[in-house]
């Protein structure tokens, strides 16, 4: 009997390896997390990208962050994070400034409507990300932490 992820997507034959079929499932599972969330927050006009900002510079404080900052600190690689800003920028959630000791450096901060938009939506995010993993208990949820984190490792340190 077909069941789980190879039921989903069709799938007759049995994967080839255990990890194969986790690292389709873990692909799948972050594709249905991710749409979820990109319509999640176009209420708010934001995309993933642009909220993972937000909360990044309203976590930095008064210093802000360089683009560079920002960039290894995204909890997804965007290849351009300067238009990134510049959206941003330009709805005056953000703004940026270069550093009187280094005018070279241009640092990125949270603006009070960028600190007002963010508090709207901490609640709804919160009940969100409930709606998505709420059903697991604590205990699962440690569980999943910590295996994703070992799952992650070899991708991270370029040795995968």
């Amino acid at each position: 009997m077909v069941r789980g992820l190879q039921a989903e997507i069709r799938q007759n034959k049995p994967f080839s390896s255990a990890a194969e079929e986790a690292y389709l499932n873990l692909l799948r599972t972050a594709d249905a997390l991710v749409r979820s969330e990109i319509e999640f927050l176009r209420r708010f006009d934001l995309s993933p990208s642009q909220y993972n900002a937000l909360r990044i510079l309203r976590g930095a404080g008064a210093d802000g962050v360089t683009c560079g900052e920002m960039s290894q600190r995204l909890l997804t690689r965007d290849p351009d994070v300067t238009r990134l800003v510049d959206r941003l920028e330009r709805r005056h959630l953000i703004q940026r400034a270069r550093t009187e000791s280094d005018r070279r450096v241009v640092r990125t901060k949270i603006t009070q409507s960028g600190l007002v938009l963010l508090s709207q939506i901490d609640k709804p995010v919160r009940a969100w990300i409930h709606g998505q993993l709420g059903h697991l208990t604590d205990a699962q949820l440690r569980t999943l932490i910590e295996l994703l984190e070992c799952a992650r490792e070899p991708a991270m340190s370029g040795s995968a």
